[in-house]
This record gives structure tokens, sequence and C-alpha cells, in this order.
């Protein structure tokens, strides 16, 4: 297949550039496993779920992943965070003039520095010295790192609103947007329907944002992030299956995250690294129903929506989307879809 198959024409006026005032304010486009479209309001996400079915969310916290440096010469350096390495060490993309040298040090604040280490790939590994461990120095003096399209700087409610109110375990560089969504209100409203929910882990990597270049899109090689599915989650999505409910990724995070832990055919407990590419054609083993926001003209996220719903189906949702002038992109609006039934 071809990127510019995937491609949408998409006004710069829609893709969203603040949260709404409410997290469950936003519009939701639901579809179902024929295509049907109908425009609903996330607010109603109970109305369309049963109490047999399972919601797995990503329980990933994200980290203030973007920090200003100098050099010693005075050159500027915009680093951000692509991973935490354990101790004092940070994998991360670096922004300068010139490239970085190996044992040089960059002055983060008045008290906090970096020494460069070695290049791996595309990324830097850095050593942060100052007082606190890594995640207290980053919370002190780095910035939320809001996606690419955000055309403006991070700003004091991005803290808190660029976060699932769920999250708990610090190491992803963007939001797992799905669940940007979801306020304590709602997640009551869902537990007293008896909907049950699961947490797996999948700390996105800056990589997410990463263009297709091959217009052949088999020729592309997906980022690796680590992601974690505990025995708790295969268990309760062995249950929901005996109940005959349906099991509900919360992001495509979460499609990743089960679909890789489920490779060999029975979903197992998993831990490591993930770079599964997932396009039309791809035969899914556990998802039955996806909630998901809107997402980049020929972007690999694009592309996994796609194989899910229906390649023609999902990029009509998308036109239809326009028209209705939804909002797009993390803090955006979202859609509610089945998957695709013959």
């Amino acid at each position: 297949m071809k990127r510019s198959d995937f491609h949408y024409e998409l006004p710069g006026s829609l893709i969203a550039q603040h949260p709404l005032a409410e997290r469950a304010a936003s519009r939701l486009l639901v579809m179902d496993g024929a295509g049907a479209l109908e425009d609903r309001m996330f607010a109603e996400l109970p109305d369309l779920l049963d109490s047999e079915d399972l919601l797995v969310f990503n329980d990933t916290r994200v980290i203030p992943a973007r920090l200003f440096a100098r050099k010693a010469s005075g050159g500027r350096v915009e680093i951000l965070v692509e991973r935490l390495l354990g101790g004092r060490d940070i994998l991360a993309q670096a922004r300068a003039s010139k490239p970085l040298r190996e044992g040089s040090v960059l002055s983060l604040a008045p008290d906090v520095e970096a020494r460069v280490g070695r290049r791996e790939g595309p990324f830097h590994r850095l050593s942060l010295r100052g007082p606190g461990n890594v995640m207290e120095i980053l919370e002190r003096i780095g910035h939320v790192p809001l996606p690419p399209y955000i055309g403006r700087r991070d700003e004091p409610l991005d803290r808190n609103r660029y976060q699932t109110v769920y999250a708990q375990r610090h190491g992803a560089v963007a939001a797992p947007t799905a669940g940007l969504h979801f306020d304590e209100a709602l997640l009551e409203r869902l537990r007293g329907r008896g909907i049950r929910t699961a947490f797996v882990t999948l700390h996105v990597g800056a990589g997410t944002f990463q263009p297709v270049r091959e217009e052949d899109i088999s020729r592309h090689r997906m980022h690796e992030e680590y992601m974690e599915v505990s025995r708790a989650v295969c268990e309760q999505v062995e249950a929901a299956r005996r109940r005959g409910g349906r099991v509900i990724a919360v992001g495509t995070t979460v499609v990743r995250c089960l679909e890789t832990a489920a490779r060999s055919g029975t979903l197992a407990p998993f831990s490591g690294s993930t770079g599964i590419f997932i396009t039309p054609g791809y035969a899914f083993a556990c998802v039955d129903a996806l909630v998901t926001n809107f997402h980049m003209p020929e972007s690999t996220l694009l592309m996994l929506v796609c194989a899910f719903g229906g390649m023609d189906r999902v990029l009509r949702a998308y036109r239809h989307a326009v028209e209705e002038k939804y909002r797009f992109f993390s803090y955006g609006d979202a859609m509610f879809l089945h998957r695709r039934r013959p």
C-alpha cells in the first residue's frame, strides 16, 4: 500500500490548540462494524457500553520531557527526552546549530547540568547532574512536550490537561490522547454501570510523531516503545471473552500493547519493546472496539485505525468529521469504532 492512500484534506483551523474547559465535553463520532456513522458526545460513552465489556486503558504518565540548555559556547540546545534509562541517564533528541560533542557539558539551569554521552542512533545519552533524582529535576525545570502541530509554548494548564486522570507510571513523552476525555465523574459512571476496567502500560515515545517517509509503507521502520501487559490483564480479557463482552481499547497504544502480547495467537504476559506496525490486512487477535482521537494524514496511527475499521469506511468517517467541524488531534474530539465486519 502507498502512504498517499492515507491522505485526507484537513483545514488547519480544525487542529485543536487548547483543551476544552471540561474533558468529557468533547464530541464523539461513533462508527459501527458496518461503517454507519452517528454524531454523539463523549459524555454519552457509558450509554454505548454493556456491563459485560472490558475497557482497557494505558496508565503511562507523561514526563516534562522538553528541556532548554546552553553549550559552554553559549549556543542554544533544545532537548526532548525519549526514554528514562535508570539512574541519572536519559536518552534524548537534541536540536542545536551544531552536533553535540561526546564529553561536553550542557547547562540546563543554574544548578543542573547534562554531560553528553555516546550517540545511540538518532539519540544522545545524557547524564543529568543536580539536586534531586532525574524525575525531580524534570518536574522542576522541564516543559510539557506538546506535539509539533500545537503551535504554542506549553502553559500551566497543560501540566494537568496533557495527562490522563489515571496516569500512574512515568515514562511517556506524548500522551495517550484517547484517555484525555475521561474525567473522574465519567469513570464513576462507568463503575456504576458495572463496566470493568484494566490497565496496560506503553510509554509513548517521540517517534509517534515520526512521519512515514517511504511511499511504499511496507518499507517503513516503526519506532520501538516500552510496554507491559500483566498476567492480571490477560485474565481480565479472558474473563470478558467468557461472559460475551467486548474488549475495548482506549487508544491506539492499547491496541499495540494487546496485539503485541497476542502475537503467538494467545494473549500472554509481556514486558519489553514493541515495534508492531499495524496496517490494513492485519488480523486482529484481541481488540473488538476502539476509542481513539483523530490522527494526522498519512500517519502510522491512521493506518492502524484504517486496519481496524476498514480503510474506505474510516477515511469516509474522517471526511464526515471535517465537514462537521470536529476538532482534530491530541486536544481534539474522539471516535468510537468497532472492528470491521465483512
